[in-house]
């Protein structure tokens, strides 16, 4: 449609200068028609005029006037005759007694209310001016030959504009729905659905192409989800199984001891084993973290609570202290997932910064929190970005540890729309801060205290 306006006026364009044209070229003939000797005689003159150029609506008006701009002759009659016709209503006229050279011109007719077509020629014989001849003709015939050339373009602007939408649209849904199918597919395989799997026989060949990627790819996300579930049962045989031995052998050896030093080293032994015990549980949950659903509404003030009751007795081995404040609140994610969250955290504090221990909940930035702050050594503000990341271990950190418990923390957070802070705390040493999504509609929690 847009490329149609141009054509259109380009159209008018052309049609009003070849009216323009071929009346001028009319004109001429009559002038030279009528010639110097009829101008001469005037009452043949008028008969000549109005028998052969009778006006009519499609012939138009001829009128002859003379060097002064009188009308000698009328194709509409002789009344008029003796009237002076060069007036400036009438410019074509003054400009070929002026000039004597023919004129023509578009012009809208006040007396017949429409747009006319006006040409004038001069009269000339051997070098003289005997008048001028002009010829009017109404362009409502014109104009609406235009018109019904313009409505043709634009029926067939809007047939082929309708046509390229129905062509469109057909070739959008060829395209879209493989692409749509796709999207659904990959779609399922994210919620977990090992066995989506995509429509090869549909679409153009650049789509089934993506569509036998996609399968591939499905294929081995299967095969390495399905080695990794196997992984995990024969771990959880093969490890957990010598480890609990071990650590009988250990308790019974400890109680059996007679000397000082040996007992001292058998503690260790078996504090090793407990680690070892710790590290293949986070190891475990990290492989298992596939195969979770979606979450569901876990109470912060309980999951403190349950933390400060398993930690407790920890804690007052180590030297440490736990303190829980704060409001509360419903938040989404896994009960299990935050207790681990939060014995992470804790063993943390514990056992490298021992001393108070602050466990406080809340809320900020319509988010519910959930921070662990100790007054130990702290973590370098360097370091702070990396210690989320697997097996980063910091420069100044103890040994024993595996670094695998905040890069647990921050993916079971990460699971739930949440997000990991990591600070220095309000008198020193680290405060790792979990920010989760609160349930909806969950009232305004009281705060709550407990030593």
């Amino acid at each position: 449609m847009a490329l149609e306006a141009p054509l259109v006026f380009n159209l008018q364009r052309r049609v009003r200068a070849e009216a323009t044209g071929s009346a001028e070229n009319e004109t001429l003939l009559i002038a030279a028609d009528i010639g110097a000797e009829r101008t001469t005689r005037l009452e043949a003159l008028q008969k000549y005029v109005q028998t052969h150029y009778p006006a009519s609506t499609e012939d138009g008006r001829v009128i002859v006037v003379d060097p002064d701009g009188v009308l000698i002759a009328d194709s509409l009659g002789p009344d008029n005759l003796g009237t002076v016709y060069a007036t400036p209503k009438r410019p074509e006229l003054v400009s070929v007694l002026q000039n004597q050279r023919p004129y023509s011109q578009i012009r809208h007719s006040v007396t017949l209310g429409e747009d006319i077509l006006v040409s004038a020629a001069p009269i000339l014989d051997e070098g003289r001016f005997y008048g001028v001849v002009r010829l009017t003709q109404a362009m409502g015939r014109v104009q609406e030959r235009v018109r019904a050339v313009v409505l043709g373009l634009v029926v067939i602007g809007v047939a082929a504009l309708a046509a390229g939408l129905i062509i469109a649209f057909a070739l959008a849904g060829s395209l879209s729905r493989p692409l749509a199918k796709l999207a659904a597919a990959a779609q399922r395989l994210g919620t977990g659905d090992l066995t989506a799997r995509a429509d090869t026989s549909q679409g153009a060949t650049e789509i089934r192409v993506l569509a036998e990627s996609f399968d591939e790819m499905a294929d081995r996300l299967e095969d390495t989800v399905k080695a990794q579930r196997e992984f995990v049962a024969n771990a959880s045989h093969q490890l957990r199984t010598p480890l609990t031995g071990m650590k009988l052998r250990l308790e019974s050896a400890i109680e059996q001891a007679t000397s000082g030093d040996l007992r001292r080293q058998l503690e260790a032994a078996d504090q090793e084993v407990d680690r070892l015990a710790e590290i293949v549980q986070r190891l475990l949950l990290m492989a298992r973290r596939i195969e979770r659903g979606g979450p569901g509404e876990v109470d912060l003030s309980d999951a403190v609570g349950r933390a400060v009751e398993r930690w407790s007795e920890r804690a007052a081995r180590r030297g440490a202290t736990l303190d829980a404040i704060g409001e509360g609140g419903r938040a989404l994610a896994d009960v299990t997932d935050l207790d681990q969250v939060l014995d992470n955290l804790l063993d943390n504090a514990i056992e490298y910064a021992p001393g108070p221990v602050l466990i406080e909940t809340g809320r900020t930035d319509g988010k519910l929190f959930v921070a662990v702050e100790d007054r130990g050594p702290g973590i370098p503000p360097e370091e702070r970005g990396r210690v989320l990341d697997r097996f980063f271990r910091g420069r100044n950190a103890p040994p024993g540890g595996s670094g695998l418990g905040l890069a647990i923390v921050r993916e079971l957070v990460d699971k739930w729309g949440g997000a990991v802070a990591v600070s220095a705390g309000s008198e020193g040493g680290t405060r790792v801060e979990i920010h989760l999504t609160p349930v909806e509609g969950d009232p305004a929690p009281q705060r709550t205290e407990s030593p």
